[in-house]
């Protein structure tokens, strides 16, 4: 019965899904710098992350948040504040000695991992409004609550899948190796590119439409 509205969720968060963000570049630093288990651990954290979204649009919450302008923009400055904070710490990586880089070793923990996926997607305000605007104009007022908390669990479970797929294949030796040959580099620019993201978000002006980019 609500399989074309199912269809049409789950088109328009492919579409936004896939488009670059935040969440993508985190993801692609943790994978690329940290191995594998970091950067799938941060992808299942934007999962999770998902959930925080769809659980006050579901609420109503959203509405009121993205209405307020001033706490619209707490979320946005907090947002762009932990940007900025991975980004700086990410822009002051230093070059490692072989026998460190050749270990291996984890330099961010599977809890910390997930945490910093979670909250880059929490914090997100454009994907505040964009789950504002799908559950009050791609959803009917008319689906029950509980198909709609169904399409936030898949929201969220199809995240996860998405970003853990990106993870594998920038966490594939060939494709750290390539990207290692830039040594510390690499993490700079994520650092820069982290720091971009933020400084963006803080300076954007509010213009109560969705951003596709979650």
């Amino acid at each position: 019965m609500y399989l074309q509205e199912f269809l049409l969720v789950a088109l328009v968060h492919l579409l936004a899904v896939m488009s670059p963000g935040p969440d993508f570049a985190v993801v692609i630093r943790n994978s690329v710098s940290l191995g594998r288990h970091t950067g799938l651990m941060t992808a299942v954290g934007v999962g999770c992350g998902i959930l925080i979204h769809v659980g006050y649009s579901l609420l109503g919450i959203g509405l009121i948040v993205s209405q307020s302008i001033w706490l619209f923009n707490l979320m946005k400055w907090l947002a762009a504040a932990y940007l900025l904070y991975i980004g700086v710490r990410a822009l002051r990586s230093r070059p490692q000695e072989p026998e460190a880089h050749s270990q291996g070793a984890p330099q961010l923990s599977s809890g910390r991992a997930f945490v910093q996926g979670f909250i880059t997607n929490g914090l997100n305000p454009k994907a505040t409004l964009f789950f504002l605007s799908l559950f009050t104009v791609v959803i009917s007022h008319d689906t029950p609550l509980s198909v709609q908390a169904g399409y936030g669990l898949y929201l969220a479970v199809a995240t996860g899948i998405w970003f853990c797929l990106v993870a594998m294949l920038f966490s594939h030796q060939r494709v750290r190796d390539a990207f290692g040959r830039m040594g510390h580099w690499f993490d700079r620019a994520m650092g820069t590119v982290l720091i971009g993201l933020g400084l963006h978000l803080a300076l954007s002006q509010w213009t109560g439409r969705s951003d596709p980019a979650i």
